[in-house]
């Protein structure tokens, strides 16, 4: 029997643990998501700033918030190209509703100041003296011909003027017969033809526009229509341009009137505002 120990041999290798899944060493994890605040930021002040633009009243909230949405969208937009984050969508998403709270955010104010301004409008209508009714209750003043103040709603005599809230007088003078014209248009032969001339005087402190004034014309007791005459430059051109403060113009007008008619009822409205007036004209 051999006294010889075996000792452990030191050329043997002991195994190490194999390779990890990615080549060598211990296994690396993959990497965590990249997020984009930004984006998401922009999404939240996008729909916020979208509802607020619904409102016209709030269109300065929707317009602050729509330029801080579309902002931070893009910047959610840049940072995903370059790698530093994700959800391009919802940066994209959030950019497109910043763009339409800034679209509705101009709606908005275009709709509060039209509101605004015909608010405006009828608190200078309400405060404004002016009326479209006649200043007196007689409906008129003492004409040049000494003629009587004639009562509320009936018509008024030649010479008599009728006198509204913002001053503005028209009176009708007496008709005179005339003859109509080679080309006039409007006469029906066997009528007549009668002048009448009509004067707007501006007594208030406020131009006068006297391109709305309407002027027409029925005879005899039956009310039949007078057709107006337009001759060249002598009938038909009617009121045109403005009657400045303490000025007056001055119209011929001429209507065809059957024969036998023994009263010629001219109305006179000065504009859209204003009641109309008549006066009726013995022939």
């Amino acid at each position: 029997m051999s006294d010889f120990t075996q000792q452990p041999s030191y050329g043997t290798q002991q195994p190490y643990p194999g390779p990890g899944p990615y080549g060598g060493g211990a296994p690396v994890p993959p990497p965590a998501p990249l997020r984009n605040g930004l984006g998401t930021a922009a999404l939240v002040l996008g729909i916020i700033g979208a509802l607020a633009g619904l409102i016209p009243f709030l269109f300065w909230v929707a317009g602050i918030l729509g330029l801080l949405a579309l902002i931070l969208g893009l910047s959610g937009r840049g940072r995903v190209k370059r790698g530093e984050a994700g959800n391009k969508g919802v940066a994209t998403t959030g950019a497109v509703l910043g763009l339409v709270a800034l679209i509705l955010s101009v709606v908005g104010a275009v709709l509060v100041y039209q509101a605004a301004s015909d608010l405006v409008d009828e608190v200078d209508k309400a405060l404004d003296t002016t009326s479209a009714a006649p200043k007196d209750p007689s409906a008129a003043k003492k004409g040049a011909a000494g003629a009587e103040e004639k009562p509320d709603g009936k018509p008024l005599a030649a010479g008599d003027t009728s006198v509204y809230d913002d001053d503005v007088e028209v009176s009708v003078s007496a008709p005179k017969a005339v003859e109509a014209g080679e080309f006039a248009i409007g006469h029906t032969e066997g009528n007549k033809v009668y002048e009448v001339s009509i004067v707007i005087e501006n007594a208030g402190k406020k131009a006068f526009t006297a391109d709305s004034v309407g002027v027409s014309a029925r005879a005899g007791a039956e009310g039949t229509a007078a057709e107006e005459i337009f001759d060249g430059d002598t009938y038909g051109k009617g009121f045109t341009g403005t009657v400045l403060p303490g000025k007056k113009a001055t119209v011929k007008y001429a209507f065809d009137a059957p024969a036998d008619a023994a009263s010629l009822t001219v109305e006179v409205v000065p504009g859209f505002d204003y009641d109309p007036v008549q006066w009726e004209l013995k022939l």
